[in-house]
This record gives structure tokens, C-alpha cells and sequence, in this order.
């Protein structure tokens, strides 16, 4: 495995992403397990009985 590259630039040398696609995907997996755990909330909630008084 090659582990030196003279040829990359500076943008492949820090493993950055000019279009920043690890930050979407980053934004969009946050948000789908908010969701996802809003959702088991409601189900959790809607399972639960009503309390005896």
C-alpha cells in the first residue's frame, strides 16, 4: 500500500471535499435519526395506557 503521493495537491493531501458532500451527508443523518427517534416517541406514546386516577 502507497502511503506517499508527490503528485496530490493540497486539497487531496488534507482529504478535504471542496463540495463539502461529507457535510451533507453528515446534516442528513442527524436529522433522519431525530426523526426516526420522534417517531419511536409517538409509537411509545401511543402504546402506553392511559394512567388510573
Amino acid at each position: 500500500m502507497e502511503t506517499y503521493d508527490p503528485n496530490k495537491n493540497a486539497t487531496e493531501v488534507r482529504q478535504a471535499s471542496p463540495r463539502k458532500m461529507n457535510m451533507r451527508v453528515l446534516v442528513v443523518s442527524l436529522i433522519g435519526v431525530v426523526i426516526a427517534f420522534a417517531v419511536i416517541l409517538i409509537i411509545y406514546n401511543m402504546m402506553m395506557p392511559a394512567p388510573t386516577t
